[in-house]
Parts: C-alpha cells; structure tokens; sequence
C-alpha cells in the first residue's frame, strides 16, 4: 500500500512540475529546446517511474527506523537546504557540499567526499554551463 501511495504523491509532483515548466517565461532569444523541455522531461521520467510503484507495489516494504531513519532525514534536509541556499552561495559551492555530504553519508571517506563533491559541482558546471550554455545560480564569487 505505501508504494502505491508513494506512487501517486510521485504523479502529482510530476504533474505540478510540468505544471511549472509551462509557466517559464522565455526571451526572445531562444534556442530550439528552450527552457521547458528539460523539466517537462524529468516529469515525464518521474511520472514513469510513479507509474511502476502503482502498478507493480513491493509485497511488504521494510520501514527504516532508528539511526537509518535519521540518515534518511538528514539527507532530506540536506537536500531542502541545497534547494534554498543555491541562490545565495551558488551552483558549484552548493551541489560539491551537497554531493559531499551525501556520498560521505553513503559510505565515502570524508576526504574522498570532499573530492567527489568538488568533482561532481564542476562535471555539472562544465556540462550545463559551458558546453549547453544554461544559466546557474552564480552565488557571490561568479560560479
């Protein structure tokens, strides 16, 4: 039962998130993909994904508890707080702590965390803002 509900909390997000992905503004200077489409396609993956909870549920999932169920916790807050700091501090600063955190979390050592993170922040700035030309949050040194 808690699949399919999870299931359907996943359809609507997705569906919210399509919802939001037409309400962006395009200039008038636009490529052919523009804006929309990257976001309209992870709904679509989300919503796929949705589906398959609904209709193929686990026969009895195992709920964490304990000190997994505060990891699990903290890797949400850690990711609320990604999602509110970005402006603030910026695209690369905010996913290498992000990613950081999480792969530390999984199981890294904290060093190797520290390089992965770093790693991870510039692969995807380089990606989505060099080679696609996307704008990132800049944060206050410009990255």
């Amino acid at each position: 039962m808690s699949d399919r509900i999870l299931g359907l909390v996943g359809l609507v997000v997705a569906a919210l998130y399509v919802w939001q992905a037409t309400l962006i503004e395009e200039s008038f200077i636009t490529d052919v993909v523009g804006p929309k489409t990257f976001p309209i396609i992870l709904a679509i993956l989300m919503a796929a994904t949705s589906l398959y909870f609904i209709l193929r549920p686990d026969k009895g999932p195992e709920w964490p508890t304990g000190a997994r169920l505060f990891e699990l916790l903290m890797a949400i807050a850690v990711l609320v707080l990604y999602a509110l700091y970005l402006p603030q501090v910026g695209f690369v600063i905010a996913t290498a702590i992000a990613a950081g955190y999480l792969t530390w979390r999984l199981g890294s050592r904290p060093l190797a965390s520290l390089l992965i993170g770093i790693a991870t922040a510039l692969g995807i700035w380089v990606v989505f803002k060099l080679i696609l030309g996307l704008s990132l949050a800049e944060g206050p040194f410009g990255f």
